[in-house]
């Protein structure tokens, strides 16, 4: 995966992780949307795996273009999200669905052992602490003059 892709693949994974985001404060009914939104977090933990797995195999070709903190800010708003679908606040929440949190569960734990592996690599990485922030002019780079 050349640099380029990577980061397309980067800001893709943010923008979903956004809706899902945006579809859990919107109150959704659980019987249309529980189901899609599980499937998009697995989508979301499966990408994400691809894109480490990537980033170890190929960290010489990387290291210092930034990609592992942007690996490693995409996992946070990951968990973030994780975190977010679990509360007892979500429309999906654990005590009215309780197969929702094994497989939130899962997804943790498959996030969890992805950080350790890029912190255990030697290659840089800081895990960021706020939602990244996208200039017009890169917007507008990522989306092809749209």
């Amino acid at each position: 995966m050349n640099p380029l892709n990577f980061e397309d693949t980067i800001f893709i994974l943010n923008m979903r992780i956004r809706m899902i985001r945006d579809t859990l404060r919107l109150n959704p009914p659980p019987e249309l949307f529980l189901e899609k939104s599980l499937d998009d977090l697995a989508f979301v933990d499966s990408v994400l795996e691809v894109l480490v797995r990537t980033f170890l195999e190929n960290g010489n070709h990387y290291n210092g273009n930034g990609e592992s903190d942007y690996i490693s800010d995409t996992e946070w708003q990951f968990i973030q999200l994780l975190t977010e679908f679990s509360l007892e606040s979500s429309p999906f929440s654990g005590g009215v669905f309780p197969e929702t949190m094994q497989k939130i569960a899962a997804l943790r734990r498959s996030s969890d052992i992805r950080r350790k592996a890029i912190e255990g690599s030697g290659l840089p990485s800081e895990i960021a602490q706020a939602e990244p922030v996208v200039t017009s002019a890169e917007m507008n780079r990522l989306l092809g003059g749209i």
